[in-house]
């Protein structure tokens, strides 16, 4: 498959790694993201535990206030009732600016963490965004390693098939060779025989028995019998007789 890759492309194994590289960055830039959004909620929580504290610490103050300023009443009171009601003005005056000061320590707090949690949500999203590109990334780049594994695949089976198919005609020609060799050994055989009979039948030279052993070996062997070698001259000369004799 990686031999039948396109010419001048990338095999579909390198393909494959950039893909699962993809794929494990992607991964990776999703744990972040959602590292990112605990963290933006942790932050979130605590803007709220802080806007709670200080929402407590005004009503705390308030109810202390309210305590300090009845009591300071009581006493002015047996005073005079001018007096209580100066007391009374201060007391709320000194009140009001403590209860302001405090309202702005509250309000700065959670102004900050509010800034906080925002910001955190930002890079949350951010994260997220980076996270979804980077699977869209690792998805692309499996599509492309699929599609060159499909068309190396598809390559190894037209080659695979033409091979097939020099193979079967290399079968033919192999078997026509052999039929034609048959007919050949066939012809020799039927040709040596032929001879044979001849030199059987020619008393004038003395026929057969007139060859010398080597050439009855080589004439016994054309005519397809077995192991002339190991003959005699005299039992060549018979094999070979009765073999000319048989059609």
């Amino acid at each position: 498959m990686i031999d039948a890759a396109p010419v001048g492309g990338d095999s579909v194994e390198i393909r494959m790694r950039r893909a699962q590289d993809a794929t494990e960055q992607a991964r990776e830039a999703e744990d972040r993201a959602v590292e990112a959004a605990r963290e933006s909620k942790a932050l979130a929580d605590r803007a709220r535990q802080v806007d709670e504290r200080g929402r407590a610490r005004v009503k705390d103050l308030d109810r202390e206030i309210s305590r300090h300023v009845q009591q300071r009443v009581a006493e002015a009171q047996k005073a005079a009732e001018e007096f209580v009601k100066r007391e009374r003005q201060a007391a709320e005056a000194d009140a009001e600016e403590q209860r302001q000061e405090v309202q702005e320590e509250v309000n700065t707090e959670s102004e900050e963490a509010q800034r906080d949690a925002e910001a955190s949500r930002e890079r949350a999203e951010e994260l997220v965004e980076d996270a979804t590109e980077a699977l869209a990334e690792a998805r692309r780049l499996a599509d492309e390693a699929a599609e060159a594994a499909r068309s190396a695949a598809e390559e190894a089976k037209r080659q695979a098939q033409q091979l097939a198919s020099e193979a079967e005609q290399q079968a033919r020609d192999a078997e026509a060779r052999v039929k034609a060799t048959e007919k050949i050994r066939e012809h020799s055989v039927a040709a040596a025989k032929q001879t044979a009979r001849q030199l059987d039948r020619d008393t004038t030279n003395g026929g057969l028995k007139s060859y010398k052993k080597p050439e009855l070996v080589e004439l016994a062997a054309s005519v397809g019998i077995k192991q002339p070698t190991s003959m005699t001259k005299g039992e060549l000369v018979d094999a070979l007789t009765k073999a000319a004799r048989k059609r």
